[in-house]
């Protein structure tokens, strides 16, 4: 599975359709420079291309007819010119871009300028985002440890994200915004171009495969209006894009090597180019490593293979294959004293955790016609997730007795079908996006197996699994939105979203004393609803405009929660999905090149929380039961600037470029009502949590930073000052024994990166993380890989070396 890429490179070499004719030429400014990287595109097909370091491009393969061929690159105004082909014609087309800053008086010159997040336009493919609130985290733009996937650095720039660091292999990503729980990023409706990579967004939506940043180009965020277009999770659409084929050249082919302490090596190689109306793109990444604490390993494959061919000008049909595989050994938790100690120190010699995961996709991109057009993926993952080790609390010690295997096994299926339409209404002039979702997913969990003895990553077991459960979920869709758009400076959105969803769980619960299956009762659940939204936005210049958004959000009823702790816990049978609203009002821009920002009031309405009270039966007894029990409300202010003084200030820039961004978040995140019970005496005590803060949602999330830039050098340096958090709803502040509850105190922790281009091919990485080397954590944890303070990494420092050619 490692060189899957080998094989989709290979296709490569076989015959494509006749060429017939050619527009090519050359993409320049207005003072005569080369513009690399614009981008050219027949208007109303699939063909396009991009141009090369000189400014030259070419379209190959074009059948006799009118075309239009449109150029636009970053900061000009686009071009848009007319040609009629005859058969076999050769056509020279340049194109001479103005610069589009000229009309505000302001000049821009190489380097200049802020380079940091930017702004999804209103329709940004078969995506509607007019009305909301969103971010485009360009990772080109960005000075960061990109091999080890360093959350805190790749997230420095989006307001209000709150990050777990407890996993410095950069494996898996823990990020949340708006008081979620960052939990494997749960709260998210996790993609990759544009499709599913969780292991089941209806049922267990936690993200365990996370793309090397290597090769992800940018990362798209929509915060939770994106219910309406994306479905399930409160905190919205957060969609990974890979690197398309290199649509300039023939070849690319591109190796970064990094090394760092704590014997880290990361190795990505990437292949990609154009060759006609083929594209193709295929990479392999190695990265493997101690950790910066005792107990602690990384050894990580990813490969990834992507194929793309434009059958006619109106028809492109494309194929990915992904796979990862991954060893990681679990440092597990520590006590407080112990994390006071020795943060970097371990008691949990024997924990392994892996993940292999394969990840397929198929699409079809059809333009009807210059006002509509049609997107179709199939796409599905098979997957696992294994873990082995002494899982107890860590106040026990681990006397190498046998080890807990818990497996899971994952296999899911869907298909999605979206549709564009330019549509007019009397002299309004209006976007309709609509589209229909199948998903079905496979769980099939098995848990609290008698494992081996020994110290290695070994899952087999002794006899039967005590849990072995089966969960299926089967999913439709089917939602529609508009853009309404009266005048050149006002629009609306509406729109709405049809669920349905059909829930089953059978299995094997327990074991008996004597080791005999104990039955889970069978469940089915079932059950539709509509999801409401509408926005409106207001442009108050060219480039600056009001946005307000509210739209219904829901998060399914998860695969645990229909899993009993003990066979006499009971579930709710009437047990709802979680439902609510987010709201948006906010005001975001760009003022030439030098200042961007957006600056958003939010609140977040969290309703049927699933939690667990206690009761007593008809004997007496008590027993646990799982039903809705919560509401909680998130509110607060985000705002994300970025200023440029050099570019504002000063006419010519011989000393360098400098860019000053600031990100910070104001959460105030509350149960409004959540009822619960203890036993107190053998009698039930009824309390409840209203007016408590919502766990792991730190009230102040805030991120600074500075980049000087001059010709090939650029240096970066960011500070991240976060606030304190509760790790339990009942907001305990003096931790127990085994350190699973109280205060995560607040923090604050520095980075410094930087990078140096040199002979046109080459470029050198460098950076320290943790500067000041702080001792913080960011996460108790109840469970696995805990129990327990799971520590951030101190220093660590990297240095790495990139070559890329192209042919």
């Amino acid at each position: 599975m490692k060189n899957i890429g080998v094989f989709l490179l290979m296709l490569i070499y076989f015959p494509t359709m006749a060429q017939l004719s050619t527009i090519s030429g050359q993409v320049t400014s207005n003072t005569h420079e080369p513009l690399p990287g614009a981008s050219i595109v027949l208007v109303g097909t699939v063909r396009g291309a991009e141009s090369n370091q000189s400014g030259h491009y070419i379209l190959k393969g074009l059948k006799p007819g009118k075309y239009h061929v449109k150029v636009s690159f970053v900061g000009y105004q686009p071009s848009i010119q007319e040609f009629s082909l005859g058969e076999g014609e050769q056509r020279i087309a340049n194109f001479v871009l103005r610069d589009a800053t000229e009309l505000q008086g302001v000049s821009v010159y190489a380097q200049s300028g802020v380079k940091g997040n930017t702004f999804l336009p209103q329709v940004n493919e078969y995506t509607l985002t007019a009305g909301k609130k969103n971010e485009v985290i360009v990772l080109d733009h960005l000075q960061a440890n990109l091999a080890m996937n360093n959350s805190r650095q790749i997230f420095s720039r989006t307001p209000g994200i709150s990050v777990w660091e407890s996993d410095g292999s950069g494996i898996q990503l823990g990020v949340a915004s708006r008081g979620l729980s960052p939990n494997r990023s749960w709260e998210f409706n996790v993609r990759m171009d544009g499709y599913d990579i969780t292991p089941d967004p209806m049922g267990y939506p936690e993200a365990y495969y996370t793309p090397p940043m290597e090769v992800v180009d940018r990362i798209e965020i929509i915060r939770g209006a994106s219910s309406l277009q994306y479905g399930p999770q409160f905190g919205g659409l957060m969609n990974f894009i890979l690197r398309k084929p290199d649509i300039s050249t023939k070849l690319v082919v591109e190796s970064q090597n990094t090394t760092g302490n704590n014997g880290l090596f990361s190795s990505f190689n990437y292949v990609g180019g154009t060759s006609g109306r083929l594209s193709y793109t295929t990479y392999y990444q190695k990265r493997m490593g101690n950790g910066w604490r005792q107990n602690s390993y990384f050894n990580t494959d990813h490969s990834h293979g992507e194929l793309s061919y434009a059958v006619s000008n109106k028809l492109k049909i494309g194929a990915q294959l992904t796979y990862m595989f991954t060893q990681s050994q679990q440092a597990g938790g520590l006590s407080e004293a112990a994390f006071a100690q020795n943060a970097q120190q371990s008691f949990r010699a024997r924990n392994w955790f892996s993940n292999p995961w394969l990840i397929y996709a198929l699409s079809a991109d059809y333009i009807i016609n210059t006002q509509s057009k049609l997107s179709l993926k199939y796409f599905g993952t098979t997957a696992e997730r294994s873990s082995v080790g002494f899982t107890k609390a860590i106040t026990e010690l681990d006397i190498n007795g046998k080890r807990q295997v818990d497996r899971d096994y994952y296999q899911t299926n869907g298909a999605e079908l979206r549709y564009i339409l330019d549509y007019p209404l009397g002299h309004w002039r209006n976007t309709l996006a609509a589209g229909l979702r199948y998903f079905k997913g496979e769980i099939k969990r098995k848990q609290l197996g008698v494992g081996s003895v020994g110290s290695d990553m070994n899952f087999d077991i002794e006899g039967l699994f005590t849990r072995d459960l089966i969960f299926h979920n089967n999913n439709y869709a089917a939602f529609a939105e508009s853009i309404l758009r009266p005048s050149e400076t006002l629009l609306f959105t509406l729109g709405a979203r049809l669920e349905q969803i059909d829930t089953h769980m059978k299995g094997q619960s327990g074991l008996s004393a004597a080791g005999i299956p104990i039955i889970a009762t069978p469940s089915s659940r079932g059950r539709s609803f509509i999801l409401f939204g509408a926005g409106a936005e207001y442009k108050m210049s060219t480039n600056t405009k009001f946005y307000s958004n509210i739209a219904q959000a829901y998060r399914p009823v998860l695969a645990s929660d229909l899993l009993p702790p003990a066979t006499t816990d009971v579930i709710d049978p009437n047990l709802k999905d979680a439902k609510g609203f987010n709201f948006d009002l906010g005001y975001r821009g760009e003022i030439a090149n030098y200042l961007t920002f957006d600056v958003d009031y939010f609140y977040l309405d969290y309703d049927n929380r699933v939690g667990t009270i206690s009761r007593t039966n008809t004997d007496g007894k008590i027993y646990q039961y799982r039903t809705n029990l919560g509401h909680s409300v998130s509110k607060g202010a985000e705002a994300y600037v970025e200023f440029s003084p050099t570019t504002a200030w000063l006419k010519h820039q011989k000393l360098g470029n400098i860019s000053i961004f600031a990100s910070i978040a104001a959460i105030q995140a509350r149960y409004m009502d959540f009822k619960t019970t203890s036993i107190v005496n053998g009698q039930i005590v009824e309390g409840n949590l209203a007016g408590k803060r919502v766990e792991n949602a730190p009230e102040k999330i805030n991120r600074f930073g500075i980049t000087y830039t001059k010709k090939g050098l650029s240096l970066s340096w960011q500070i991240s000052d976060i606030g304190s958090a509760f790790a339990d709803a009942s907001n305990t502040v003096t931790p127990n024994a085994a350190a699973t509850t109280g205060l995560i105190p607040a923090y604050q922790v520095q980075d410094i990166s930087g990078s140096y281009k040199f002979k046109k091919y080459a470029q050198l990485k460098f950076g320290v993380n943790n500067l000041t080397d702080e001792r913080y954590f960011t996460r108790r944890s109840g469970g696995y890989p805990g129990p327990g303070i799971l520590p951030a990494d101190g220093r660590t420092w990297y240095v790495g070396l990139n070559l890329k050619f192209i042919n």
